[in-house]
């Protein structure tokens, strides 16, 4: 039986490395547009590569997908996260769990994961080709005929399209009968046109409550690590929220509303009693000098900034207006989003392939028999943390494991 997988990522390689590992029998060819496979792992996690997360539970795991939670529930069911590590701890790469659950190799270097992919690949005795454009994939008498760019015709039984969200990959899966939801980014930074803001670059909180006001919508929020930069807000609250507003705010042309909590583990009343407290015990002491909440100062004199508040005013002369004011900036503070950034290189998208049209125990097409999908290719997207790699490893395994029976 012969079996071609396109694409040379994580989903390809993976799919391809289950299929000839379960199915000896199996010929299978792996082919790459790109001069060198493995890209997105190379450069995943800032040159780490965030191999998956430690969440060991499917139902919980399939809740981190803004796009594809419930169609995966059930795969995570037959490889999850655990079975990832497990996978490469067979292969002698160990996995370190870091503070926020994120995984990584111990080596600290994607390469780790690049060399494995590719040993496994060797040793399972697949043909990979790279700079192998396919141009064009009909389907006939149950035999698949790739041509590539080259003019070389290949001909197999089985077939795996794993392109990631390249435009090209839309192309040859819709020739086959599939639709395809609209791609639109996921995963990016908030550009906000604040010059005084901006030059906080650099300031993070631990943890902060952040939410997306957009109109006619209900209100998106996520609590987590924020960071101020440049350009405008970033970190874990950010990101999250970009994933689960992706659609929305790209409807929206990116301008939308960003409510922030900066204390979010205490009430308004708590916060107002903090101050309230200060005034009477700090009072001849500058506001600004003297700030009473867990904030970088910087950042404390930012707020009081906005609000009017100056850096000569002391706690004993803060009147009820501008209390008022600053206990709404510090709990309910709203900066306007206009437009958007880029979360490092790692590039992300919602959209794809309609989830409908696939077999989730098998990553078999419902269009077209013997053809298998995996990877970004699907309607499916997580948030940052090394979730978009499980629904990788986890849709190319169920597709390897199906496609050499």
């Amino acid at each position: 039986m012969k079996v071609i997988v396109v694409g040379g990522g994580a989903a390809g390689f993976f799919g391809a490395i289950a299929c000839a590992t379960a199915h000896p029998q199996a010929q299978v060819t792996l082919l790459e547009a790109g001069r060198q496979p493995l890209a997105k792992v190379r450069i995943s996690g800032g040159g780490r590569c965030n191999v998956t997360h430690a969440c060991f539970d499917p139902a919980t795991l399939s809740q981190h997908y803004p796009r594809g939670g419930k169609a995966l529930r059930g795969a995570f069911s037959r490889f999850q996260a655990q079975d990832t590590v497990a996978w490469y701890a067979q292969q002698g790469v160990k996995l370190k769990t870091e503070a926020d659950g994120r995984m990584f190799p111990i080596t600290d270097d994607s390469e780790t994961i690049v060399h494995c992919l590719m040993q496994a690949a060797r040793y399972a005795g697949i043909e990979v080709r790279t700079g192998a454009i396919v141009q064009t994939v009909s389907h006939a008498e149950d035999v698949f005929e790739l041509e590539l760019k080259s003019g070389e015709k290949l001909r197999s039984d089985r077939l795996l399209l794993a392109t990631g969200s390249s435009p090209q990959g839309y192309e040859l899966v819709k020739a086959l009968g599939h639709t395809i939801e609209p791609p639109v980014p996921s995963l990016f930074t908030f550009n906000i046109a604040d010059p005084q803001l901006r030059e906080l670059a650099g300031v993070s909180v631990e943890l902060a409550q952040a939410k997306l006001l957009l109109p006619d919508q209900k209100p998106l929020e996520q609590t987590g690590a924020l960071l101020i930069t440049h350009w405008g807000m970033s970190g874990p609250a950010v990101l999250k929220l970009s994933a689960w507003g992706a659609r929305a705010l790209y409807d929206s042309r990116y301008c939308a509303k960003l409510q922030v909590n900066w204390l979010p583990q205490q009430s308004v009343e708590q916060v107002r009693s903090l101050l309230q407290n200060y005034k009477l015990t700090e009072a001849k002491k500058t506001i600004a000098a003297h700030p009473p909440v867990a904030l970088p100062r910087r950042l404390w004199q930012y707020l009081n900034d906005r609000v009017g508040i100056s850096s000569e005013t002391r706690w004993a002369d803060l009147s009820k207006a501008a209390m008022n004011s600053i206990v709404q900036e510090l709990t309910q503070g709203i900066y306007q989003i206009q437009g958007k950034g880029v979360f490092k290189d790692e590039f992300v998208t919602c959209g794809g392939v309609n989830l409908k049209e696939i077999d989730f125990k098998t990553m078999e097409s419902r269009c077209c028999p013997g053809l298998h999908l995996a990877g970004e290719i699907l309607d499916i997207d997580g948030v940052t943390g090394g979730f978009n790699f499980q629904s990788a490893w986890t849709t190319g395994w169920l597709a390897g494991q199906a496609m050499g029976r």
